[in-house]
């Protein structure tokens, strides 16, 4: 059934306000319209339109705002309790549309209120009102009449109940406010609900002021320096040997410098986040790094998640559905003289955990600026935590099939055309963050962007170049697992006639550019101590030579020998070398000219050129890039060279 007009002016405010991160976040806050129509019978209904569960609100559209019976979902304000499990039930039943998106956790106290419009969000300066040991008196101070103020409570029934209660006491009221949880504001339409969002967020930055303006400092260390170390650190060794890494977002700033540097940096984290709905992504609290002692970053994450497990302990009985500890490692690291790390085992899941955590960092400035930060109680937070639903959409993530290279970070370079794109997006498929080097940054970055990537510009054979470009991947992602050494061009000459400076050009970038990027991947994964994976693209040229091929396949066959020094020198680093050797790929190396030229030289067709193998097939980007694939993935294999070419048998190697 199609929805009302009004859902789609309630999902371009919805936009709005999602858009504002001093607002929203990553799936937080919610928005619902009561409205009345026919359903499927032809009989007339109200109903309550509620964004879907999770969905976030800067990107909605109308289909993630199911259409829910309202009369079943009002009919439960009359019971004294409710279990989570008939909630979850009752609130998935008034669906219309079995198939819609599970309804937001708070739909409940949508459909209690009586207003048409209901929009909520956890605004920063909300919170850093709220925050305070006398909240409730500055809320009502700051707001006046006409905005409800009530204590925190848990998300779902309880909430409702105590939102309908207040509401029931004030017919009159425009907005509520739940201390140390967020701002719901009421209307009979959209615009009047969002005029008043607006309005009770501007009361509550006036009275906050402006804010200190901190100034900028220089970084004691670089985030490229750390960024792998506790990369390292956070990663897990499994019984097979395989390691589950994260990967990290890092964010600076004068704000951010001003905050990880103050003396009262640790009292400060260590009372809990902004609002308990945090705590789903970042934990209770963030790892504090000692610049003076990373060597002892392992001994220090232990003692986070020890800290962790005891504080499950506290509280496992509060909540009957807590069947385990979940991971207990930190999900933010601040780090004084530097800034933040925020860290998930998808990039996705690292920018969400990093966001929340520069939230935090406004928040709790506010918060002290007005008087002492002092959020809601330890045992709250693992409510929200261990909660039931919570934990259910933990379950479905966990039972989703996980992509064989979550976690990890690849780099190639080349990788604007062809060969080295196909890998980009084979990679990205198969879960790894991406960079992507080539010389062309446009084209980089085009191949990066749509995968979520990093795409930058980089002459490979300019060490300074290959270092710094390294250095911003690691920066960006935190550090870096697998190098696809792809880049390559094919200079062509009679090797006793040939000018010198063309053999010298080929062989920077044939040959010392691998060995460039190599080594300063070699650098990062040993700081990580998780081994790691070097592949090259070698060519068929340097097991088989072609007549007049030889500025090219010289500095291919001393790129050969190079993947078996990396394998036998750094095995014991956990690094493997591998390499493919290919023949006859369309890319910008093997272009329709150089492909033309060829088939010409040896009287043959184009098709039969390219298709001049053992399986009479031509082979693809495609094909290359699953070989490399299928090479990161094989954890015993190093020092291999697979051949894609469709069958050449005088380039077998023997």
């Amino acid at each position: 059934m199609k929805a009302p007009a009004h859902v789609e002016t309630l999902v371009k405010a919805s936009r709005r306000l999602g858009a504002d991160p001093t607002l929203v976040l990553h799936g937080g806050g919610n928005s619902s319209l009561k409205a009345r129509a026919r359903d499927l019978t032809g009989e007339m209904i109200d109903l309550l339109y509620v964004k879907g569960s999770g969905r976030d609100m800067a990107e909605v559209e109308v289909r993630d705002f199911p259409a829910l019976r309202l009369a079943p979902l009002r009919a439960l304000a009359s019971r004294p309790g409710l279990s989570d499990a008939d909630m979850v039930r009752t609130i998935n039943g008034a669906r219309l549309d079995s198939d819609a998106p599970s309804p937001s956790v708070e739909t409940l106290l949508h459909a209690f209120l009586p207003a048409k419009v209901v929009l909520h969000t956890h605004a920063n300066a909300v919170l850093a009102l709220t925050n305070q040991k006398n909240g409730a008196a500055l809320c009502r101070e700051v707001f006046g009449k006409g905005v409800l103020v009530t204590p925190y409570a848990m998300s779902g029934f309880a909430l409702a109940k105590r939102a309908e209660a207040a509401v029931a006491a004030d017919p009159k009221a425009w907005a509520l406010v739940v201390l140390k949880h967020g701002i719901f504001t009421f209307g009979e339409t959209v615009e009047e609900a969002e005029r008043r969002m607006t309005r009770a967020v501007r009361m509550a930055m006036r009275k906050l002021g402006k804010p200190t303006k901190p100034t900028a400092r220089k970084p004691v260390i670089g985030a490229e320096e750390i960024a792998p170390m506790l990369r390292g650190a956070l990663a897990t060794h499994n019984e097979d040997g395989s390691w589950t890494r994260m990967v990290s977002d890092f964010r600076s700033g004068a704000a951010i410098r001003a905050f990880v540097d103050d003396k009262a940096l640790k009292r400060k984290v260590s009372a809990g986040p902004a609002t308990p709905d945090h705590v789903i992504w970042i934990k209770p609290k963030p790892l504090v790094v000692d610049l003076h002692a990373l060597d002892g970053l392992r001994t220090a994450i232990a003692a986070y998640s020890d800290d962790y497990r005891a504080y499950v302990a506290r509280h496992t009985g509060r909540r009957a559905e807590v069947a385990a500890p979940l991971d207990p490692l930190p999900r933010v690291a601040l780090v004084p003289g530097l800034g933040l790390f925020g860290f998930g085992h998808t990039s996705h899941e690292a920018k969400i955990a990093a966001d929340l955590a520069e939230a935090n960092v406004a928040v709790i400035g506010a918060a002290e600026q007005l008087g002492r930060f002092t959020p809601t109680e330890e045992g709250d937070l693992f409510d929200i935590e261990y909660w039931g639903p919570e934990q259910a959409k933990r379950l479905r993530r966990a039972g989703a099939a996980k992509p064989p290279l979550q976690g990890q970070i690849m780099l190639v370079t080349g990788g604007g055309s062809g060969i080295g794109a196909a890998t980009a997006q084979m990679f990205a498929e198969a879960g790894a963050a991406v960079v992507v080097l080539d010389l062309n940054a446009a084209a980089a970055e085009a191949v990066a962007g749509p995968l979520g990537g990093l795409g930058l510009g980089c002459d490979v054979t300019d060490r300074a170049q290959v270092k710094k470009a390294v250095a911003v991947a690691v920066r960006h992602f935190g550090g870096l697992d697998i190098v696809v050494s792809n880049a390559g061009a094919a200079w062509q000459g009679e090797i006793g006639t040939v000018d010198e400076a063309i053999l010298r050009k080929s062989f920077e970038l044939n040959f010392f550019a691998h060995q460039s990027i190599s080594q300063e991947a070699v650098a990062v994964m040993r700081k990580q101590g998780t081994g790691g994976v070097l592949l090259f693209n070698t060519s068929k040229q340097a097991v088989n030579p072609g007549a007049n091929f030889g500025p090219y396949g010289l500095p291919k066959a001393a790129t050969l020998f190079l993947v078996r020094q990396y394998a036998l020198d750094h095995g014991k680093d956990g690094i493997r070398a591998n390499a493919v050797n290919a023949d006859r790929i369309r890319t910008g190396l093997l272009t329709d000219a150089m492909i033309k030229s060829r088939a010409a030289a040896r009287k043959v067709s184009e098709d039969n050129y390219m298709r001049g193998n053992l399986l009479r097939e031509e082979v693809t980007a495609e094909d290359v890039a699953r070989a490399f694939l299928h090479l990161a993935l094989s954890p015993k294999t190093t020092a291999a060279v697979l051949t894609v070419d469709g069958g050449n048998i005088e380039a077998a190697l023997r």
